[in-house]
């Protein structure tokens, strides 16, 4: 409808701009076979005038415009809640609009296509890497020796962390672009049905997620301190490209880049602005329209820019190294696992700067049930 209206503006400008040259009608007079449309005559009542020129609601659209911005009578709480609109405003290089138009046309127009070109090529390198490199990993022979990674303190705060960050990435996904992509597909009352389900969902994963981010970063922080090394890491790739990998402590430089970069900063960009966006901190703010419209931008910004970052971080702890996905849920790697991809971490462990559980032989074999014994 919009195309088609523009395409309507565009024709007629041109025609008045071909018809330039021509002999203009005298002041106030119309051109020929314009009709404009009737004015509503002041007598007649709201039902008449529905009735004699339905769908005609100019006074309400010209007081709209007069007098939109002024505030009026309301019995609701907040200081723009008697604002029909928001006030026009002038960006550089554009036309005079309201600030809501102007946010959502940066929404629609920037944030959303931008961030979805942005999550499908990580997808899409991520899918390349994969298929020419294949599971980082498996150079050097497993010892049948387990060395703890990871506490069950540690796993758990992980695992509350990640499972609030999918739910919330999934639900964030389908609310932002889902009727592009899953209502063609689904029709309108079931992606209506599964957009509202999101929504809750997505309401109520987001105090877990924010109290598991705090937890995950007073949990990690002291192992992802800068430490000799990380620059030779980063210098060389890591070597992930190579055959054999560059030592790195606990966590390797590019981990250390995704907790304070990922974490930390957009983890805590998002958690602040979704707190905001819940209205949960009505002493610092007014809530107006304005810092709702900002936080929203920075919500979205901030977490299509983690999910990119943590796209890699779970491909690498899925199916992109092998035996890390077991390190996180036992909580143990294998000697050789250690000395292949954390070779600094491992040579403390064996000097004893590091306490850490560790196995000194094979652990036995999984006990079968009493009946089963052959």
């Amino acid at each position: 409808m919009q195309a088609l209206t523009r395409a309507l503006i565009l024709a007629a400008a041109l025609g008045l701009s071909a018809a330039a040259g021509a002999q203009a009608p005298a002041a106030g007079v119309a051109p020929a076979g314009f009709v404009a449309p009737a004015e509503p005559r002041p007598e007649e009542s709201n039902a008449e005038r529905a009735r004699s020129q339905p769908g005609n609601n100019a006074p309400m659209w010209r007081a709209v415009r007069e007098s939109g911005t002024q505030p009026g009578y309301h019995s609701l709480p907040g200081v723009e809640q008697g604002v029909l609109i928001q006030p026009l405003v002038q960006y550089p290089g554009s036309r005079l609009t309201t600030a809501g138009e102007a946010w959502r046309q940066v929404r629609n127009n920037l944030i959303l296509p931008y961030g979805a070109a942005l999550l499908a090529i990580i997808a899409l390198a991520l899918a390349l890497f994969h298929w020419r490199k294949g599971p980082l990993g498996g150079h050097q022979p497993d010892t049948g020796r387990l060395i703890e990674r990871f506490t069950p303190f540690e796993r758990a705060a992980h695992w509350a962390n990640a499972i609030a960050f999918v739910a919330l990435a999934v639900s964030g996904i389908v609310m932002a672009w889902g009727k592009y992509f899953l209502l063609p597909v689904l029709g309108s009352t079931l992606f209506g049905w599964l957009s509202f389900a999101l929504k809750n969902l997505h309401n109520f994963a987001g105090p877990l997620f924010a109290v598991s981010l705090l937890i995950v970063i007073g949990t990690f922080v002291r192992d992802n301190l800068p430490r000799r090394g990380d620059l030779g890491w980063l210098l060389k790739g890591g070597g992930l490209l190579g055959e054999h990998e560059v030592p790195s402590h606990r966590f390797n430089a590019a981990e250390k880049l995704l907790f304070w970069g990922g974490v930390l900063t957009l983890g805590l960009a998002v958690v602040a602005s979704g707190l905001v966006l819940d209205k949960v901190l009505p002493s610092l703010l007014a809530y107006t329209r304005g810092q709702m419209q900002i936080a929203h931008m920075i919500h979205t910004v901030a977490a299509v820019l983690m999910m990119t970052a943590f796209m890699g971080h779970i491909y690498i702890g899925t199916i992109g190294m092998k035996g890390a996905l077991g390190a996180m849920r036992t909580g143990y790697v294998d000697e050789g696992w250690a000395r292949e991809h954390h070779e600094l971490w491992y040579d403390d462990i064996k000097a004893g700067k590091i306490p850490a559980h560790r196995s000194t032989e094979t652990p036995p074999a999984p006990m079968k049930p009493a009946g089963l014994q052959g």
